[in-house]
């Protein structure tokens, strides 16, 4: 995001919006999405995670500076990660997969919600929303914030170290294998980072990830506002 306002590509009024849709992402979802790792680990049973504060909504628990930033930068980010022992769990790599899985559907939970708010408002007082200023402001926070909580699901759901979808993903490998991702997930975490800027920065090449990711964004997007829309009779 910060990227497009140096360039250009946001004006002074849609990217104060934008700014205000990241910072309820920052405080609200992020810690709902590690709050939904900490409450699935512990309905599968690694009990430990009732004394490592992490079962909780309060943003101080969960908010990693680092991945904050990032969301500002690329429209990416990340709260702190949940500690969770597999060795509390009777299928490990399972209840690890059902776990990391119910990260990146608290993200698209979210974005129904923002849709469902959307669309309402646009049933019921569409004059509001498409002639009043104000109005305008308000569809533009919904829109940034629904498409942001779908980059972050669908993000998270690539089966990369040491995002979610790789616990997913480590389902169906062999243990081995798993160990060997594993071993290397830092490396692998920084590789990714570094893709993430050159992205941002529209390095030919590198830019594929991105251009991937507003593929399955815009797509997705469309989804959530027709299932949302649904009950309005859109």
């Amino acid at each position: 995001m910060l990227m497009s306002l140096i360039s250009g590509g946001l004006n002074f009024q849609t990217a104060l919006t934008e700014i205000l849709a990241l910072l309820v992402i920052i405080f609200l979802v992020l810690p709902f999405h590690e709050w939904a790792h900490a409450f699935t680990a512990l309905k599968l049973g690694d009990t430990s995670i009732k004394y490592r504060g992490r079962l909780t909504l309060n943003p101080l628990a969960h908010i990693d500076p680092y991945g904050a930033l990032a969301l500002v930068l690329f429209g990416i980010g990340w709260a702190k990660p949940v500690p969770i022992d597999p060795r509390n769990f009777k299928r490990p790599k399972l209840y690890m997969g059902i776990t990391a899985l119910m990260g990146p559907v608290a993200n698209f939970i979210a974005a129904l919600a923002g849709g469902l708010i959307l669309n309402a408002l646009l049933k019921f007082a569409p004059e509001f929303m498409m002639l009043n200023t104000f109005g305008r402001y308000v569809y533009l926070f919904l829109a940034y914030y629904i498409s942001i909580n779908v980059v972050l699901a669908i993000f998270n759901f690539l089966p990369i170290p040491p995002l979610d979808g790789s616990k997913i993903l480590f389902i169906f490998l062999p243990d081995r294998l798993v160990n060997k991702f594993y071993q290397y997930e830092r490396y692998i975490a920084l590789g990714l980072i570094a893709l993430l800027w050159l992205s941002a920065m529209n390095v030919p090449g590198a830019n594929l990830i991105g251009q991937f990711l507003s593929f399955l964004e815009r797509n997705v997007t469309n989804f959530v506002l027709w299932l949302t829309g649904l009950p309005f009779g859109f």
